[in-house]
């Protein structure tokens, strides 16, 4: 447990679930969107503690009272050839701002990404978020501005798994039964 006077920083336990629900509960409402939140007790349980858990969780606590979290994990970078730390959600309760809680869970987290041997942190941020930004920008991180963040929903996934699957089943359904000569052209001069 890292110390800064009355203000300690943890990784989470299973026995934290209730605690890491509440706060997620928390962020989505700061972020106007806490009907969004669908994850259940027993769901954070098995992917932050189960056999392949998902992400870690950093709790920060003033005194014995939670005050904030940062949930992460590594995604890997293809340029790099090294893994990377990914902040999903770093939030301080709204009352205990401006006690420099933010900036601590960031610098632990940067301590394990350079212990981790990680080539970079990356996180999000809302464009609304003006305070955020301005935390942000004054610790030297910089905006991807060229880049846009892509999501499928689980719906969305499973239409997109269904279309590979249909367009596997027309592939052995041609392989099986070739077009026609003329069909094959008029194919090939689509490609063109």
């Amino acid at each position: 447990m890292k110390d800064v006077g009355d203000f300690q920083i943890r990784p989470a336990r299973v026995e934290d679930v209730p605690v890491i629900l509440e706060l997620i509960r928390d962020l989505a409402t700061y972020e106007r969107a806490p009907h969004e939140v669908s994850a259940t007790e027993e769901q954070l349980v098995d992917v932050l503690f189960g056999e392949r858990p998902a992400a870690e969780v950093l709790l920060a606590f003033e005194g014995k009272t939670p005050v904030g979290f940062a949930v992460f994990f590594h995604n890997f970078s293809t340029w790099l050839g090294r893994s990377g730390l990914y902040l999903e959600d770093l939030f301080v309760k709204l009352e205990k701002r401006g006690k420099g809680y933010g900036r601590v869970l960031l610098v632990e987290l940067a301590k394990i990404a350079r212990d981790r041997g990680c080539g970079r942190m990356e996180w999000a941020v809302l464009n609304w978020n003006e305070p955020a930004i301005k935390f942000y920008r004054s610790l030297g991180a910089k905006p991807m501005d060229e880049w846009t963040v892509f999501r499928l929903t689980p719906e969305e996934i499973a239409k997109l798994a269904d279309a590979a699957d249909t367009a596997a089943i027309t592939e052995e359904t041609e392989q099986e039964h070739p077009p026609s000569p003329r069909l094959r052209r008029a194919r090939e001069e689509d490609e063109d």
